[in-house]
């Protein structure tokens, strides 16, 4: 039986990702494809790995992320933040080190809902004079 070490829920945006920490040898597994795969940009695969780098736990620790919702980016944030939560819950010597680099806090920036009698959030339909 696999036993998890830690487990953290991460959201972004509309993004949710549930994380599960397993002893391993670093590698990390989003809706069961590797990582680097999964997020094909390196910046996006570097936000999501960034939590076990501050903690230097990069070789020591398996993840597995399930992540539903969102585009790539916010998908990234979501992963990064419940990773984060699941390192802090794992060994909370972690949490410092997190929270000075600001990943334990999570992203309140959302989409503006769209309002009734105008084209989007903000945009209003086009005025004709004549």
């Amino acid at each position: 039986m696999v036993r998890n070490l830690g487990i953290g829920t991460g959201r972004r945006k509309t993004s949710v990702a549930r994380v599960y920490l397993r002893e391993g040898t670093g590698k990390i597994l989003v809706n069961g494809l590797e990582a680097d795969k999964y997020f094909r940009f390196e910046e996006l695969f570097n936000k999501v790995r960034g939590p076990l780098v501050v903690t230097a736990n990069e070789n020591k620790l398996d993840v597995v992320i399930n992540v539903v919702g969102g585009g790539m980016n916010g998908q990234a944030g979501a992963c990064r933040h419940g990773l984060a939560r699941a390192l802090a819950q794992f060994d909370p010597a972690n949490h410092t080190a997190l929270r000075t680099n600001g990943m334990l806090s999570r992203d309140p920036r959302m989409v503006e809902r769209k309002k009734y009698g105008q084209r989007g959030a903000r945009r209003r339909f086009q005025f004709s004079k004549r």
